[in-house]
């Protein structure tokens, strides 16, 4: 029986659209330390080139490890897509853990097979997401649908606002017409949204969000590195930012939903 494992998991994201993931991984595993780094400095990687966001990845890695990462999760669909190979490549004693838009289990679940994916351009262009759209998506009617702009209303606060809603609108609606009974939320800022897009959908249409599954697959990687924490008490947490702490501070807590310490991760 291996000892527990104490050291923290290490999580981010372009911003802050991988507390999303961090909450399901916090509700599955609560006894787990956590770390979270928003790469604020450089959001949205959606717009970044491949180099770009290879880089900010592998650095951003290397910070965390440092921290003392036993395991590290790609909370940023765009990241996992151009990043993850060669993060594995650097680290191959490493558990890495990263998002894959739902699209297997929207398939399964679609009676009309139309389903529709929001993501970003980074995301739908990649190698990683054609590859898994040719893997599953035989058969079905995959429309794709990249939301620019949608991440920065997130990384703004503007979670309600008309803007924020408008743009939903405009990339939800044609969707909706085409047939499609199940959606697919392909990047992690969207689960904040959540509200918006179910008031434009109804409660009918089968909305996929990937956190879940990313936290029992974090689960299963601990065990089969055998490198868990022990299953009692609740595990640390801390939160980090590329950017200003003090200008984020406040839409940290509003989205985690609890008080919080923002710091600084200077990253170079």
């Amino acid at each position: 029986m291996p000892l527990p494992d104490a050291r923290p998991l290490g999580v981010f994201d372009s911003g802050v659209g991988g507390l999303s993931v961090l909450r399901a991984i916090r509700n599955r595993l609560p006894h787990e330390g956590l770390l979270y780094c928003a790469d604020s400095a450089f959001v949205p990687y959606g717009d970044r080139t491949t180099a770009e966001i290879r880089e900010r990845s592998l650095m951003i890695a290397r910070r965390l490890i440092d921290l003392g990462a036993k395991a590290l999760v790609v909370a940023c669909n765009t990241a996992t897509a151009v990043a993850i190979q060669e993060l594995r490549q650097t680290y191959p004693h490493l558990p890495i853990i990263g998002m894959e838009p739902g699209l297997k289990p929207a398939i399964d679940h679609s009676r009309t097979r139309k389903v529709g994916i929001l993501a970003t351009v980074g995301t739908l262009r990649s190698g990683k997401f054609r590859h898994l759209l040719e893997r599953y998506g035989t058969g079905t009617e995959v429309l794709l649908q990249p939301c620019p702009g949608l991440v920065e209303q997130v990384e703004r606060g503007a979670l309600t606002q008309g803007e924020t809603e408008a743009l939903l609108r405009h990339y939800i609606e044609p969707l909706l017409a085409a047939g499609i009974d199940a959606l697919v939320l392909g990047c992690t800022h969207y689960p904040f949204l959540l509200p918006l897009i179910r008031k434009l959908t109804g409660p009918g249409l089968l909305l996929i969000d990937t956190g879940p599954a990313v936290a029992r697959q974090v689960d299963q990687e601990l065990q089969r590195h055998a490198c868990p924490q022990a299953p009692t008490g609740i595990g640390a947490l801390r939160f980090y930012t590329t950017g200003d702490p003090a200008a984020l501070q406040a839409l940290f807590a509003r989205l985690w939903a609890q008080p919080l310490r923002l710091e600084a991760l200077p990253v170079s």
